[in-house]
Formats: structure tokens, sequence, C-alpha cells
């Protein structure tokens, strides 16, 4: 995720086309070689090392899952942004950070998984009609959605900014700050109802509202951004660190709020004690760490599971 691990910076031009498809960025591999593989017309590796399948079954998490659960429906938004979710080469298999974290939740519970992608914005309320068992997509944690949903928390993200080498924006610390622009980010999430919820700080100040324009994918944020569309890209914070990372022409602006990330349930559901236990096992036997490492998001670790936190306010 950093520009250190990646020495090589790449053409956005590649970058944004293979994301909007989603089919061509990564793939796993075994070992523990941290090798990579390349996407087709590019050199930019993706991690391939294999950090789950020497998870062992927790018997103190399993002894907590309700009677007769031998396997689960996850349902996972492919972005094609890494650490984020994207499709092998077979355009079936799914691979990303929050895969490996569930498919380890999953082998420490001792339970089949089954993956289903689905849109961002479908996945939560799908939840209360039962058509999946949780989602795993990088969910912050909010007051909003504790309402309807429990959260089983296993990183720390958030919401960042980035924009184009030659914007005069250096930092965003308050809304107030992208009145009379253009503002792309990824439709149903946080960041898009963080955005509408504040327009009227442009109205208070006297000055002309932002737009905010939404994308379904990531590739089309950001030829958005680098073709003079949009101003400005609001993200998660790993997501944007990532794609600054290897392309030219961009740069990450700040954090602006961290949240707590979690696999999301519907509200009251008896998985949440198992997937802490479980999610805390791997912290504690080095499983976690190594997922993160593999990602290049160890700046997102937490000490400890929590089941539906109070949101962050910061």
């Amino acid at each position: 995720m950093s520009t250190s691990s990646r020495p090589r910076r790449r053409l956005f031009i590649p970058f944004a086309l293979i994301t909007s498809t989603a089919l061509l960025l990564t793939a796993c591999g075994s070992g523990d070689s941290g090798s990579t593989t390349q996407a087709a017309g590019r050199g930019d590796g993706i991690p391939t090392t294999d950090v789950v399948s020497s998870v062992k079954k927790n018997a103190a998490a399993v002894k907590l899952l309700p009677s007769g659960v031998h396997g689960l429906t996850a349902a996972i938004s492919v972005s094609g942004q890494p650490p984020g979710t994207s499709y092998l080469e077979d355009g079936k298999t799914l691979a990303g950070q929050d895969v490996d974290f569930a498919e380890a939740v999953a082998k420490a519970l001792g339970i089949r998984l089954k993956h289903e992608s689905a849109s961002f914005e479908a996945i939560l309320p799908a939840l209360d009609s039962g058509k999946y068992d949780f989602g795993a997509s990088n969910f912050g944690v909010t007051d909003e959605r504790r309402k309807t949903i429990d959260f089983v928390t296993y990183i720390n993200d958030g919401q960042g900014f980035a924009t184009r080498t030659d914007s005069k924006l250096k930092k965003v610390t308050d809304l107030e700050q992208l009145c009379g622009l253009n503002v792309a980010t990824t439709a149903g999430t946080t960041f898009e109802a963080t955005l509408e919820a504040s327009k009227k700080v442009c109205a208070d100040a006297g000055k002309k509202a932002y737009k905010v324009q939404t994308y379904s994918e990531q590739g089309a944020i950001w030829s958005s951004l680098q073709q003079g569309r949009s101003d400005v890209v609001m993200s998660t914070i790993n997501g944007l660190r990532y794609a600054v990372a290897h392309q030219d022409g961009v740069r990450f602006l700040n954090e602006y709020h961290r949240l707590d990330v979690g696999f999301a349930f519907k509200k009251g559901t008896k998985l949440a004690p198992a997937f802490q236990a479980a999610v805390n096992g791997l912290i504690a036997d080095g499983t976690y760490q190594k997922i993160l490492k593999k990602w290049g998001t160890s700046g997102s670790g937490i000490d400890t599971s929590r089941i539906s936190p109070p949101e962050i306010k910061d």
C-alpha cells in the first residue's frame, strides 16, 4: 500500500481500466514467500501469500456457535481495488483483505464459507431478509447503521481524500473546503452519507454547494478525477493509499475520520460472540498480523474485536 513497497509507479489509464473490469487484478497462492501475481498489461504485483490455510480450529470460539451452524454465506462487494476485493483471473474466485479475514474466521470456527458477490449498497438491506448470513466489505461501524445491523470489528479504517497533483487542496479538515467542487465517491457508503448530510455547511458559509458524484466502480471514480470531471475523491483510507501508490498524477490528501470496520450481521444475530472470539484468537496467534502485513494495512490493526461498539467520534 505504501509507495516504499511499490517503488515503480504506473500510469493511470491501465489501472483504471483494470479496476473497472475487476477481473485481472489479483490472485492467491501458497507458501510464505510473499509472492505476487501480475495483472495483464501491467507490471504491478498483487500479494499472493497464503496466510489462511494454516489457521487451526478455535475450540473456545466453536462452542459459541449456535447449534446446527455448519456453513455460512458471506456477501462481499467487488471493488476491484486492493486491499478491497477483486476477482481472480478465472472471473469467479474472490480475493482481498476482507476475503482473507472471512476465510480465517471460518477456518477458526470449523465451518464452510460460501462467497457471494453483491453491490455494496445492496448487502446491508439483504441481511435482514436472510439472503446472506453476514457481509464482509469494509463496513464502517456508525451509530446509524447500528440501529439495524450488528457488527463484529476486525480492523480500523475510515474516510480520507485524494486529488490530482495539480490541485490546490493540501488537506481537508472541514468539508467547507469542498464548497464549489465535484466530489467523487462510492454509492451507498458512509462517504456518500457524510457528504450529503453536511452539504449545508456551504450554504451556511454563503458558498456554492459541492456536488456529490457517486459511482459503483473504482475505475470510474479515478477516471472522473483524472479527466477533470471530479476535483477530489472521498474513499477508504487504505484504498486511497493503495490507489495513489499505483498511478501517476494523483496524491493522497489526508485521513478525515477513522471508523471501526466490522463483519455485518442482521440485528440480534447469535453469531456475533463466536465471530468475536474467532477474531481475537487470530490476533492472539499471529494470523491477524500476517493478513494485515500481506495487504499493507498494519496501521489499521486493532487490539481486540468488539461487538457493535459506538461510532468513533473525532
